[in-house]
């Protein structure tokens, strides 16, 4: 129970409401036992008319004797319905309570592992694939939950049953009840050893099943790659090995728990049996009556159900603990990029490297090396260099995904990892390399960072933003203009537009300091030097950084760094890199070849 132990601060936090659930349970359980008492009353009373009728048959008071039979069986009856009624109520209260409970929890549970989330940093995603991280937050919970309801319910019923019925039992006959719950430790050791096998193979299908969602999410997310190469039989055979995989593991775990029942099923009827044989002699010696008997077969019957659910309830225990494990696993991963105060910060848009270096933790590859330049306010920086070079490393260090291994960021003159986290990232503005939209309409993405807003100041400024990066007019041709539904990531736009629409939403933030990673590659020239005419007057007083393979990017920034093999290999203007003849010249008149 070691990994089910994180959830008892739920458990605390909803402890009224699990109080209350076990109050329902005792009350339910005593009106289960209490008609075997009420039995055991009635065969006594039916088994002394026959023998006080046996007596008096023929003569004048044996019809009294039927007429008191008669109306006694009626009473009985009243009672036992009037009995069924309550516990009905007190049953569903039962339930009520703590299957409520579970959902609850649940709920916070989920709540936990999304809000951490969003805490995590860029690394845990690039190690952990998105079906394995959906398949704990969904499947995963839901296992934990039916520990929380179903099994905490059932066990809690089956202790309150068996302390009630033995104490019951050993108050009539102690010989009796110790031949009837024999087989009892026989069934303990049978559980204990099939449950630890049952947890091995839950943990091994829920592995499992992640794999599943993963291959599913990729091959959906892929389809367009995969149709464009003809590779859907391959995918396909891939995704039916996988699903096979989980078939046979889930098979192998049914078969467990499937031997596991009629084992459990077996001890009660031997119970059974044990107390007609062992009762029955008491009965010949006068120890105890008929009734008894009957009442000792009722309370083994009422423990059938409980003993029997023992096996699925183990099950759910050993599933619930398999997915908490994975659950845990990940709430336990602490994020590599915290927000170390919550001063309150301004941005100004000063930027300085010193002496930075930069090696990802994922792979080991060293994308910088010992990198030192200075923007002041309102200056603006471009970064060119090769593929791999290093360039979109310096935005995830500006933007603090990732910590610098060796030297110092300073924003304003402060070190990066000091600054309030929030306060930073909401005054910049980043327009990735990889453009992500999200399945909203168009309206809805430019605005992603506008909250708080009233609708008709944001309507104004989406527009705004829209016309600066020539966008506006294609969506004006769209039948529901801003208000069209953009497919799961974009997909119904085309490149371009994907850009432009991610160049609008980080310039109707009106940010401090702006960062483009090569964001204008999908955008013919033409546009794009309407857009670069549009930024330069939203860019004014502004710090801005451009990062680009395009020399009419970024050939009017005030200063130019190339990268080549994570150093710095040349700086300096336009003009002056031009006059270099080095790599940065190389560039320039390749693509004025190009053109």
């Amino acid at each position: 129970m070691g990994e089910l132990k994180s959830l008892n601060k739920y458990l605390f936090k909803y402890k009224f409401r699990l109080l209350w659930g076990v109050l329902f349970i005792g009350l339910s359980n005593w009106f289960t036992i209490y008609p075997a008492q009420i039995f055991r009353d009635a065969i006594d009373i039916v088994v002394d008319n026959l023998n006080t009728y046996q007596l008096f048959k023929g003569s004048s008071m044996s019809d009294q004797i039927f007429k008191n039979f008669t109306s006694s069986f009626i009473v009985v009856a009243v009672i036992l319905i009037a009995i069924a009624l309550i516990k009905g109520v007190f049953t569903f209260f039962m339930r009520y309570t703590i299957i409520m409970m579970s959902r609850f929890i649940e709920y916070d549970l989920k709540n936990e592992i999304y809000n951490h989330y969003q805490a995590l940093d860029v690394s845990f995603y690039k190690n952990n694939s998105t079906g394995d991280i959906m398949n704990r937050i969904g499947d995963d919970v839901s296992k934990v939950r039916m520990y929380l309801g179903p099994s905490i319910m059932y066990i809690v019923n089956l202790i309150v049953l068996f302390i009630l019925i033995i104490w019951t039992m050993f108050s009539i006959n102690a010989k009796l009840s110790i031949y009837v719950l024999a087989p009892l430790p026989v069934m303990s050791l049978i559980i204990y050893f099939v449950s630890i096998k049952i947890g091995m193979k839950s943990e091994k299908v829920q592995g499992q099943l992640s794999k599943v969602f993963s291959h599913t999410q990729e091959a959906f997310s892929g389809v367009r790659v995969i149709k464009s190469y003809n590779k859907t039989s391959d995918i396909i055979a891939g995704f039916d090995s996988e699903a096979k995989q989980y078939m046979d593991d889930s098979m192998s775990l049914v078969k467990t728990e499937s031997l596991f029942h009629p084992v459990i099923l077996f001890l009660p009827v031997l119970s059974t049996l044990l107390t007609i044989y062992v009762g029955g002699i008491a009965v010949m010696n006068n120890e105890i009556t008929f009734g008894n008997i009957a009442e000792f077969v009722i309370y083994i019957n009422l423990l059938t159900w409980p003993v029997a659910s023992l096996g699925w309830v183990t099950s759910l225990i050993q599933r619930a603990k398999a997915s908490m494990k994975r659950i845990n696993e990940f709430l336990e991963t602490e994020p590599a990029i915290t927000n170390n105060t919550n001063e309150p910060f301004d941005l100004v848009g000063e930027v300085e490297f010193k002496s930075v270096s930069f090696t990802y933790p994922e792979s080991g590859t060293v994308a910088l090396k010992d990198i030192n330049f200075k923007i002041k306010k309102g200056q603006s920086l471009a970064i060119v260099g090769k593929t791999g070079s290093g360039k979109s490393t310096v935005v995830q260090l500006l933007s603090r995904m990732y910590d610098s291994t060796a030297g110092e960021v300073l924003i304003d003159g402060k070190n990066i990892k000091h600054i309030n986290l929030h306060d930073l990232r909401r005054q910049s503005a980043i327009v990735p390399q990889e453009t992500f939209l999200f399945s909203d309409t168009i309206g809805n993405n430019i605005s992603f960072g506008t909250a708080g807003k009233d609708a008709a100041t944001e309507k104004h400024q989406v527009i705004e933003a829209a016309k600066k990066a020539v966008i506006h007019d294609n969506i004006s041709k769209f039948p529901e203009q801003y208000e069209t539904l953009v497919g799961e990531r974009g997909i119904t736009l085309s490149g371009g537009q994907k850009q432009r629409i991610s160049i609008a939403r980080a310039l109707i933030k009106d940010p401090e300091m702006l960062i483009f990673d090569d964001c204008l590659s999908a955008v013919d020239t033409s546009t794009e030097e309407q857009i670069l005419k549009n930024l330069n007057e939203s860019l004014k007083g502004k710090t801005s950084i451009l990062i680009s393979h395009r020399i009419s990017t970024i050939k009017h920034c005030d200063e130019i760094i190339v990268l080549d093999n994570g150093g710095i290999a040349e700086r300096g203007n336009h003009d002056s890199l031009v006059k270099n003849n080095g790599i940065y010249a190389d560039f320039y008149q390749k693509q004025k070849l190009s053109e």
